[in-house]
């Protein structure tokens, strides 16, 4: 594959994971995030793709002039090379490029890396330091690990499709692939974990990211409450369960106004705002097990005032009150909101391809290492020449083999 346009290691600043190497094999999403955030903070990440066979990321919508706008931010920071990982001609350079690693992600279905001869167990003997971050559907064993995993049946599995939505309309799906991006963050916070054990240990270890354990991780006041109460959590659209009001909320000008009270303290300052101070003195509602059991009066109180207001109207008067709240914005209002802007939470990056991009700012921004994007993702076998030259020293003539060999 052509090296034209290779990103270089020299032009990219330091950042606070500056020589800790990465090799990513896996593809699509939760493995390739875990990468990303890697890369984010300086990590050199190396990111394998089969000849001929992209990342089937590259294919996704949306695109523009042909160019895969996702893979442009799952693929930043990142250098990309292609090799067949179940070709025998390519175990060498696999090797090699596992022996220069100090993380390896892979988000294969459990037994592949095996099956192909890179079983962690077994190299774990030759390249002992290696951390191993194995991301897939329902882990590496149990009676569901040969499933295969998407993030839709993560959330399913997991239970939290079966508490979001409305009661009268069935369970309902994120409309993206939280499960993928959480596993991501998790897998990467894994890897970080073991690096620090490492340095007292000397020893990698495997870390063993399913997509449904960290939703069950942040599901955690409703696995206490089943196992405690013996009780689930209803599907109540915006509203809470466990307190009230909390809701999103149309106003005047045809706006959304999302608004939780969740204390006696804020309930007092929204009766004050929405003009019902009498309400103060009705003992249905002193307490938040009252308010939860009222929740329809509690929140129709609310609704009424947010359709006499405007949105800039009643996000005064909350925010004026000390309240909590903020409007529903569109993708289009958060690139346009000046706290965006000032925290630069939203950043521009040049692609070769597109010319100037808006992605994602790293996240969490360190206050003297901060994390940063110094180039996007880029075509098939960019930097062939870069890795398999430069990093594992190899000739001329062991690459013209290897690609003879339909290797790389």
């Amino acid at each position: 594959m052509s090296s034209e346009g290779s990103a270089s290691i020299k032009a990219a600043p330091p950042g606070p994971l500056q020589g800790l190497r990465v090799l990513e094999l896996g593809q699509m999403w939760a493995g390739p995030f875990v990468g990303a955030l890697l890369g984010d903070f300086g990590a050199r990440v190396i990111k394998v793709e089969k000849p001929g066979t992209p990342d089937a990321i590259r294919s996704w919508q949306p695109q523009k002039q042909g160019q895969p706008l996702l893979w442009k931010s799952m693929s930043r920071n990142k250098l990309t090379i292609t090799l067949d990982l179940s070709n025998p001609a390519a175990k060498p350079i696999a090797l090699k490029l596992i022996e220069n690693s100090d993380i390896v992600i892979e988000n294969f279905r459990p037994g592949t890396l095996e099956r192909w001869g890179y079983s962690p167990s077994t190299l774990s003997e030759k390249f002992p330091r290696i951390i191993w971050v194995r991301v897939s559907g329902y882990g590496q064993d149990g009676p569901n690990a040969m499933h295969g995993g998407y993030a839709t049946a993560a959330e399913a599995f997991s239970g939290l499709a079966s508490i979001t939505g409305y009661q009268d309309r069935g369970p309902l799906l994120s409309s993206f692939p939280m499960g993928d991006y959480l596993a991501g963050t998790f897998g990467a916070f894994g890897a970080l974990v073991a690096v620090n054990e490492r340095q007292r240990s000397g020893r990698g270890q495997v870390v063993d990211v399913s997509l449904y354990e960290p939703i069950l991780r942040i599901l955690e006041a409703t696995i206490v409450r089943a196992d405690q109460l013996g009780t689930e959590k209803q599907r109540l659209g915006n509203q809470f369960e466990e307190s009230a009001p909390r809701n999103v909320y149309q106003t005047k000008d045809g706006g959304y106004i999302a608004f939780s009270s969740g204390s006696d303290r804020l309930w007092l300052a929204t009766l004050d705002t929405i003009d019902r101070p009498e309400v103060k003195q009705d003992s249905r509602f002193f307490t938040v097990a009252g308010r939860v059991a009222h929740r329809e009066e509690v929140d129709g109180m609310v609704a009424d005032w947010m359709r006499s207001k405007t949105t800039d109207e009643a996000l005064e008067a909350l925010h004026r009150n000390g309240l909590v709240a903020d409007k529903i914005n569109t993708i289009f209002d958060v690139f346009k909101d000046e706290h965006v802007g000032h925290r630069k939470s939203l950043i521009q990056v040049e692609d070769s391809d597109l010319g100037v991009m808006t992605l994602p700012a790293p996240v969490p921004r360190l206050e003297r290492t901060p994390g940063a994007v110094r180039w996007t993702g880029g075509k098939m076998g960019r930097d062939n020449d870069l890795v398999f030259r430069e990093i594992l020293n190899l000739s001329d003539g062991e690459i013209h083999q290897l690609s003879e060999s339909r290797a790389i």
